[in-house]
């Protein structure tokens, strides 16, 4: 087996295969990090190199957090009490979809390849975002990625695996 296959596998049960107590102690450094971070290197790179990710110039990866659950609508600001003031409900896309598209909003010159799962918890679920820089010329020379260069608002339009998810499309 390669290097893949057993990363794979160990990502598969990381509270099992990683130790309980480890596990613990990473969730809680995750819980101390700003909510969109830029990470040296993808934490779980079978999945990244999976989804698209090449180590060169022009590529980045975000980790984003995400509050997990529904969404509470937003009170009247004036006028009478609204009946179903207070209620919950769910926005029709996934919280993965939530952490592209936020971080699509803080690196405007970049394009969201793909993400993946990274941890969560009771109250958070971590992505880590793949990023490309659209006009970095080691982009437009790729044959493979050079598509990404003429294309805006992937993750608003729902053109990420995670988008086409909630778009009913696969």
């Amino acid at each position: 087996m390669g290097y893949a296959k057993y990363l794979k596998q160990l990502w598969s049960k990381p509270k099992e295969n990683f130790g309980l107590e480890r596990w613990r102690t990473w969730l809680v450094q995750l819980r101390k990090e700003p909510i969109l971070i830029r990470v040296e290197h993808p934490t779980r790179l079978d999945r990244a190199r999976s989804l698209g990710f090449k180590a060169k110039q022009g590529y980045l990866v975000i980790r984003s957090r995400v509050k997990k659950g529904g969404r509470k609508r937003p009170r009247p600001g004036h006028g009478r009490r609204q009946a179903h003031y207070g209620r919950f409900f769910t926005t029709g896309s996934s919280l993965q979809a939530q952490a592209e598209r936020h971080t699509s909003s803080k690196y405007p010159n970049c394009e969201v390849l793909n993400s993946y799962w990274v941890g969560e918890d009771g109250k958070y679920k971590w992505f880590e975002v793949i990023l490309v820089d659209r006009d970095h010329p080691v982009i437009k020379a790729d044959k493979k990625i050079n598509f990404i260069s003429k294309q805006r608002g992937r993750a608003n339009r729902g053109l990420t695996s995670a988008g086409k998810k909630h778009r009913d499309l696969k």
